[in-house]
């Protein structure tokens, strides 16, 4: 059973828990061989299944809005994602929009969780969730 593990951007835990991924050429390479990054401006969502990390969503906090960049997920699995995305959602206020660089093949999902498109990229999508 998947749990969904929510923690800040320097917390030692999640270093301990997305290390070996973040540094491994297969994920990086799924990512487009863009670095992931975090501050304390972050939260991250790690799906947790027996003990092995299948995926992690980090959000920037900033001042207006909630930004998700730069995810992963085992196996491009859209039933790991979509859990991802829908504590983020539920854990993201209100006050704040969640926008999102989504990489095209995830588009549909986004859009069955409540994302609009607002600009497409060769690669990407920048969504916004509805209100």
């Amino acid at each position: 059973m998947i749990q969904i593990i929510q923690l800040q951007g320097t917390d030692k835990r999640l270093y301990e828990l997305v290390a070996p991924l973040v540094m491994n050429p297969d994920v990086l390479k799924q990512n487009y061989n863009y670095p992931f990054r975090t501050s304390e401006n972050f939260v991250w969502f790690v799906a947790v299944d027996n003990k092995q990390v299948t995926g992690f969503i980090p959000v920037e906090e900033k001042k207006r809005e909630c930004v998700i960049n730069n995810y992963y997920v085992k196996g491009n699995n859209e039933d790991t994602l979509k859990l991802l995305l829908e504590k983020v959602i539920s854990e993201t206020t209100e006050s704040k929009e969640l926008t999102s660089v989504t990489f095209v093949e995830h588009c549909s999902l986004f859009k069955e969780l409540g994302f609009s498109e607002e600009k497409v990229w060769t690669r990407y999508v920048k969504m916004k969730k509805d209100r």
